[in-house]
């Protein structure tokens, strides 16, 4: 079973282990740079979502089979497009559910706030 990694960053040792144990995936599909970078900079003044995300959905259809899993986050209206998308091509969509805590450093009037992110699980896509 593949999972293909439609998102921004690359998974934590956390996620791969989770992916492999729970949902049984064996491989992991990385977009090329040109799709990552596509992705990961989605203008404001893109208007025809679908459009502009061809290449990556040719991507996900050309390394996927039905019921592979897709994973998918970034921004949301890609993101919701995408899962439609996926959705109509009988893939299971899947985002990754975190833990998250901050801390607060108080320094010459000012506040710095650092977010930490932990996987916890995969939760899919519903209608």
């Amino acid at each position: 079973m593949k999972m293909i990694l439609i998102f921004s960053h690359s998974l934590t040792e956390e996620q791969i282990n989770d992916a492999i144990g729970k949902l049984n995936i064996t491989e992991f599909v990385y977009m090329p740079q040109i799709l990552q970078d596509i992705w990961s900079n989605i203008p404001a003044s893109v208007h025809n979502m679908k459009q502009y995300l061809s290449e990556i959905h040719n991507f996900i259809i050309n390394n996927s089979s039905k019921n592979d899993y897709i994973l998918i986050q970034g921004d949301f209206g890609a993101t919701y497009n995408t899962v439609n998308f996926c959705k109509d091509n009988e893939r299971i969509t899947i985002y990754s559910t975190t833990k998250r805590q901050s801390k607060e450093i108080y320094r010459d009037n000012t506040i710095e706030k650092i977010s930490y992110f932990s996987h916890l699980s995969f939760r899919e896509y519903q209608a």
